[in-house]
C-alpha cells in the first residue's frame, strides 16, 4: 500500500491500515529517537507516543508532506520533549563511530576504555548543542538525511539547515577543543 493510500485508509479508522504503519516506520522512528536519547528504552518509548498522536490526528494530515517527513517531524519533537521533561544530558549513539574495524585486531582493555571516554566526551560536546543545531546534526550525521529532507523535517529553509550544520560542527569543534586544553 502506498503511502496515500495508507492516509486514506488511516482516516477510514483502518486498523488494518494501522498495523501496516507501525510496521512500516516502527524501526525509523526508534532509531531516530535513539538518537537523540540514546536509550533503547525511552525511544520505543516515544516510537509508541508518536503513533498515538498520529492515531489521533491523521485527520488533520493535510499532506502537504510526505507521511514519512511528518512522522520524523513527529519523533524530532516527542524526542526533543523528553529531553526537557526529564532534564537529564542528552547522549548521542556514538558508539560506531569510535568502533575499531571487527576484522582488525582485537581492542585491548585499554583501548575500550579510551573509546568510551571520546564518546562521553563527544556526548557531552553534543548536550551543549541549541536544540535546532542538535536536530540538524541528527538527522544529516546518524540518520543520512539530506539537507533539503531535513529542511522539510525542520519547516525550513535549505540554507538554514546548511547554516545550523555548519555552525554545530563550529560548536562542537570549540567545545571539544575548550575540553581537551583543560584536560
Amino acid at each position: 500500500m502506498s503511502d496515500n493510500q495508507l492516509v486514506e485508509a488511516l482516516k477510514a479508522g483502518s486498523e488494518t491500515a494501522f498495523h501496516e504503519l507501525i510496521t512500516k516506520y516502527q524501526e525509523m522512528i526508534v532509531v531516530t529517537s535513539y538518537g537523540f536519547l540514546h536509550n533503547q528504552e525511552d525511544a520505543e518509548d516515544v516510537a509508541q507516543e508518536v503513533f498515538i498522536q498520529v492515531f489521533r490526528s491523521i485527520g488533520k494530515f493535510r499532506g502537504d508532506a510526505k507521511l514519512s517527513t511528518w512522522l520524523y517531524r513527529i519523533a524530532v519533537n516527542r524526542s526533543l520533549n523528553k529531553i526537557r521533561s526529564r532534564k537529564s544530558k542528552f547522549f548521542m549513539a556514538l558508539d560506531e563511530v569510535f568502533e575499531i574495524d571487527n576484522d582488525a585486531s582485537p581492542r585491548s582493555p585499554f583501548d575500550e576504555v579510551v573509546n568510551k571516554e571520546r564518546a562521553r566526551i563527544l556526548h557531552e560536546a553534543i548536550d551543549k548543542l541549541p536544540d535546532n543545531q542538535k536536530t540538524a546534526f541528527v538527522l544529516s550525521k546518524f540518520e543520512g538525511l539530506a539537507n533539503k529532507r531535513i529542511a522539510d523535517v525542520m519547516e525550513t529553509t535549505l540554507s538554514a539547515v546548511e547554516a545550523l550544520l555548519n555552525r554545530s560542527k563550529k560548536n562542537l569543534q570549540k567545545h571539544l577543543v575548550e575540553y581537551y586544553r583543560k584536560s
